[in-house]
């Protein structure tokens, strides 16, 4: 089937039916409402495109906050704003080397999370 011919298919069942296996089987491994709350929490703060270029830059690599306002163009504040957004998330850490801090992502999940994300947006 093509997009096209896609496009004109109904998008709804035309009957009603219930197929009270499948809910069940799915009910019993749907997340908690907490998890899937915090979910949710973070494909929103990702849904922000200057912390999108912030965690594709540290992707690369660890930058402090002059490195990223210069490398996106937005003022010291307004990066150090968007990074404890994002450390309140816990999707970037930081540390401290003299009077230089120096952020990075969190984990591998988060290079994941960016990668999964770049990916599907280019297909």
């Amino acid at each position: 089937m093509n997009i096209y011919s896609h496009i004109h298919m109904k998008d709804v069942c035309e009957i009603e039916y219930v197929n009270k296996e499948a809910v069940e089987e799915v009910k019993s491994k749907m997340l908690d409402d907490a998890t899937l709350l915090k979910v949710a929490e973070i494909f929103k703060i990702l849904g922000d495109s200057t912390r999108v270029k912030i965690l594709c830059a540290l992707a690369k690599r660890e930058l402090c906050v002059c490195d990223l306002s210069a490398l996106i163009n937005i003022s010291h504040s307004a990066v150090s704003h968007q990074l404890r957004i994002l450390r309140a998330y816990n999707l970037v850490k930081f540390r401290k080397e003299g009077k230089v801090v120096y952020y990075s992502l969190a984990d591998e999940h988060v290079i994941k999370l960016i990668e999964m994300g770049i990916e599907h947006a280019k297909e």
